[in-house]
């Protein structure tokens, strides 16, 4: 459903959003359901369908916050996996991190969250993110997007 805004752009309603982040949570929630293949492909198939669905809509602020809600979500589902300090510390060296770095941060006391919002986003970058495999809205958005 498309929803009217104040300069005559349509735009997806509220409630088409909700739905899609509730779709999002449930793929990037647990760790150790799906593999990381699969949930990368059901990921993209739930973000190219969105977007070709509202492609003519203007929601490019959306797609944005969206994105970095995703991998966000991503972030926190790779460090639930990972679950002990040894494996933390050892995904990290090879994701390029210094030794004391990894060190520091696999020993940390901080939520899920707090990790994924601070010192992962210097490790697991949106760049490789997109070479595992993981869409990016916006992107698509780009690529889709029909001016009215």
């Amino acid at each position: 459903m498309m929803n009217s805004i104040d300069n005559g752009k349509q735009k997806p309603h509220q409630v088409s959003i909700n739905k899609l982040k509730d779709k999002l949570k449930k793929l990037t929630k647990e760790a150790g359901q799906y593999r990381w293949e699969y949930r990368c492909t059901k990921l993209r198939q739930l973000i190219i369908g969105w977007v070709n669905y509202y492609r003519i809509g203007q929601f490019k602020m959306i797609c944005q916050k969206l994105d970095r809600w995703i991998r966000f979500r991503i972030r926190m589902y790779l460090w639930k996996k990972w679950k002990t300090n040894n494996n933390r510390e050892r995904q990290l060296r090879k994701l390029g991190a210094y030794q004391w770095q990894a060190k520091t941060w696999s020993n940390t006391r901080k939520s899920y969250a707090r990790c994924a919002s601070t010192f992962l986003l210097s490790v697991i970058t949106n760049g490789l993110l997109n070479r595992k495999g993981l869409p990016s809205l916006t992107d698509q958005y780009q690529l889709k997007h029909i001016s009215v």
